[in-house]
């Protein structure tokens, strides 16, 4: 079987340093940026949801809970020492109660990413914890999104989004499909509806190379 193309990646931290360099020199727009930016708080993800899968109906209980702020150019890279203005902290907890097996599963993630748009918000965690019995995920970065459809009497408008079961997968042409490592600030739409419990979305813009 011939072997993919290896991404392009090696050059990106260094032209992305050179970009973010470059945004001072544009000084009225940065500048506008920068006053905008004051006048908003950070973005931000918290609550917590009981969800269905709308394509594999069954009695599993599924939650995820999200206490995931922005933290701007907080998290230095090699090539891009200022960090980036995704950088964001916080935790995820992902619960998963097996109706089958009658037994709960528990995850606890570290949030490193986040970024947001209108009601809209993609984050991802790396996983520190995982309770007896549950998957071998300590060390692997997950991609979650959330849609928080506001206030709704009697029901959740709301959804989430995550990148596993079947969702981020590399298929090839001579073997089975294999997941595929999730990138920063990586998820898929939010397409499973929330039952139970909801999200609020605090959208920011991203905000400009702090000053030096």
């Amino acid at each position: 079987m011939p072997s993919l193309p290896r991404p392009r990646t090696m050059a990106l931290p260094a032209v992305l340093t050179a970009l973010l360099v470059a945004l001072p020199l544009s000084s009225s727009p940065a500048s506008s940026a920068e006053q905008r930016a004051d006048r908003t708080a950070h973005a931000s993800v918290t609550g917590s949801g009981e969800f269905v899968l709308p394509y594999y109906p069954d009695h599993d209980v599924r939650t995820f809970r999200f206490d995931a702020h922005a933290a701007p150019y907080s998290r230095p890279l090699p090539g891009i020492p200022t960090g980036l203005p995704t950088d964001a902290r916080g935790t995820v907890t992902i619960s998963h109660y097996s109706a089958e097996l009658h037994k709960t599963f528990t995850s606890h993630g570290v949030v490193d990413c986040l970024v947001t748009g209108p009601r809209t918000a993609t984050l991802t965690a790396v996983i520190t914890t995982v309770s007896p019995g549950g998957p071998k995920d300590v060390g692997k970065r997950v991609g979650l999104s959330v849609y928080d459809g506001g206030v709704d009497k009697g029901r959740s408008r709301d959804r989430v989004g995550f990148s596993w079961n079947g969702v981020n997968l590399l298929p090839t042409r001579h073997a089975a499909p294999k997941e595929a490592i999730v990138g920063t600030c990586m998820a898929p739409a939010p397409y499973a509806p929330v039952t139970k419990g909801g999200y609020t979305v605090e959208h920011a813009e991203l905000l400009p190379l702090p000053k030096r």
